[in-house]
This record gives structure tokens, sequence and C-alpha cells, in this order.
């Protein structure tokens, strides 16, 4: 469903705290301590993680579970991971890292 990783990324899109987040949802502070401290997807009450889901995309991110389409128009951030929980190998980005680029001289060697 979510993942302590989302809730927390999705905290910081927002620029909203644990305790923010625990009132718009309707939940303890505790009760989002725990969730976020949690390794890997958060498990709790299902009307619990429905408040705390419903309280993100009502403030306006998007929850993207793996291997999802995005149906967003907006920004986003997603993580890149395999299936098996490693991260792929390195790729490029056109934006940010062409200082990071191979050379030829680079070849050579």
């Amino acid at each position: 469903m979510i993942t302590s990783q989302q809730m927390r990324a999705a905290r910081a899109l927002l620029g909203i705290d644990q305790r923010q987040l625990a009132a718009l949802a309707g939940v303890s502070l505790p009760t989002i301590q725990r969730m976020e401290a949690s390794d890997g997807q958060v498990r709790s009450v299902v009307d619990t993680l429905v408040k705390v889901i419903n309280a993100l995309e009502t403030a306006g991110v998007e929850i993207i579970g793996e291997n999802a389409v995005s149906n967003g128009i907006g920004r986003g951030v997603r993580l890149k991971e395999t299936m098996a929980g490693k991260q792929p190998r390195r790729t490029f980005s056109m934006l940010f890292d062409q200082a990071e680029l191979p050379t030829d001289a680079d070849d050579a060697s």
C-alpha cells in the first residue's frame, strides 16, 4: 500500500512535519511516528492507512505503487529500484550528470 519511505518523502514534498500529518489524517502523532519507523511496507490497521493516504492525496501528493503508472500531470519523484529491491545500473541524466559523462580520453585508458 505505502512504504515508510513514501510517507517521509510525501511529507517532505508537502513541507509538513509528522504532527501536521497526524492532524490532517485524524490519527495520533505516535501512530505516524511508528508508521514511518517501520522498514518497508507500513503495517497498520487498514482504516488508519486509508486515513493517512487520503490525507496525503488530499494535500496534493500522488502515492505511486511499484510498477504502477502515474495518473498525475504534475511534477513528481519516483525511487528507481528493481523488483529485487536493488538499485539499477546507473544511467546518466541529460540535465544533471553532464559533468560525469565519460569522455573519449576515459575510453582510451
